[in-house]
């Protein structure tokens, strides 16, 4: 064989951060050690965990030697990623959640892309979305495009964490690190900081079954991740030069009250202002990231269970229109009779359970069936 001919097949490092997963652990390893890309190395780090985690990982570790493992004191999700980054021997390094499932072709599929785009700096993929025992299917959406990831991570977290892949050959060591400033908000700030010098890529596909349960990071420090989200939202605007007074975002997540929803409405008028100043070919990207931007907050002012609040966001902003009809007649009678829209929602939200369920499929016909050690 001419090995000038061989194909060169780059080493993946997977972090995955474990902490209490016991129960999805098994699950999301075997997925990992039955990728069809073998070419990795997995770094699990055992943050503290006081259930099974690190013995289900050490019992994985002998059948496969491509498994570490690292296991101290509870540190954090932040000083847990950077340790890994640090061990991390690979060109590629990909995120890994400990209770999500890879599909089988998820790394092959990202390395292909990496292989055709080598100037990417990093990937992310669609999700599919496991919720106990069934799974939601995930449909393409068409706000990714290459040339607008840059301006809509200015307004979210572009891609779910665990999908991603960096690529170490584009992204510098000293940028590739996760600032403990911004907690439970860390992927948005990374990838801000990456989508401002570098190429980006989305891959619409669904590789990754991504769990929803209440005892995720993301449920757990919802409250931290919105406030650090807001406060990156800010920081972008500013730092890309809008005149706009972002006081109102520091101030709505902190207290969500009728003064802040005030200010917090003139502030999203004034930002449409100011994109409807922006050139044609970038305003469009703007127009969608500050959709998603409002919908957040639309979500967030939801969350306190005050609809007299949720009323009057939507009529200072002149927005009913971006809700939907069942949510709109829920909410229209909310500035007198708060507790007639409470008892609209909740059905509302019962209804929408209801069609989530008929919508999924059980989890079994689709995920991988192993036979856990």
């Amino acid at each position: 064989m001419d090995m000038s001919q061989a194909t060169f097949t780059p080493l993946v490092s997977v972090l995955l951060p474990v902490y209490n997963a016991e129960a999805y652990l098994p699950l999301a390893l075997e997925s990992l050690l039955r990728q069809d890309y073998k070419n990795l190395e997995i770094i699990a780090i055992d943050d503290g965990s006081t259930d099974r985690s690190l013995e289900i990982i050490e019992r994985y570790r002998q059948a496969d030697r491509r498994i570490s493992i690292v296991s101290r004191e509870n540190r954090g999700l932040i000083a847990t990623l950077n340790e890994g980054l640090g061990l991390a021997t690979g060109e590629f390094v990909a995120r890994m959640d400990a209770d999500d499932v890879a599909y089988s072709m998820r790394l092959s599929r990202q390395m292909a892309l990496f292989d055709a785009e080598p100037g990417v700096a990093m990937c992310g993929t669609g999700v599919d979305r496991l919720i106990g025992s069934r799974l939601l299917r995930g449909k393409p959406d068409p706000i990714y495009r290459a040339a607008s990831l840059p301006i809509l991570s200015a307004f979210f977290t572009i891609f779910i964490h665990s999908t991603v892949v960096f690529n170490r050959r584009v992204i510098p060591d000293d940028m590739l690190v996760y600032d403990p400033a911004y907690p439970h908000a860390e992927d948005f700030d990374l990838f801000r900081r990456i989508a401002g010098r570098f190429p980006l890529a989305m891959i619409d596909e669904a590789l990754i079954a991504y769990r929803i349960h209440e005892g995720s990071v993301t449920s757990k420090h919802q409250r931290q991740m919105r406030r650090t989200h807001l406060k990156i939202v800010a920081e972008n605007l500013e730092r890309q030069g809008f005149s706009v007074d972002t006081s109102a975002l520091r101030d709505i997540a902190l207290s969500v009250t009728s003064s802040g929803i005030r200010s917090l409405a003139l502030f999203i008028l004034e930002v449409e202002r100011a994109i409807s100043a922006q050139p044609t070919e970038t305003r469009g990207a703007y127009e969608d990231g500050l959709l998603c931007f409002f919908y957040f907050l639309y979500q967030l002012i939801a969350d306190e269970n005050r609809p007299e609040l949720t009323h009057e966001f939507l009529t200072r902003t002149g927005k009913w229109g971006l809700i939907r009809r069942r949510e709109r007649y829920g909410l229209l009678p909310a500035s007198r009779a708060p507790w007639c829209s409470r008892l609209s929602l909740a059905a509302s939200r019962k209804a929408d359970d209801l069609a989530q369920y008929l919508r999924s499929v059980p989890a079994a016909t689709v995920l991988p069936r192993f036979g856990c050690l």
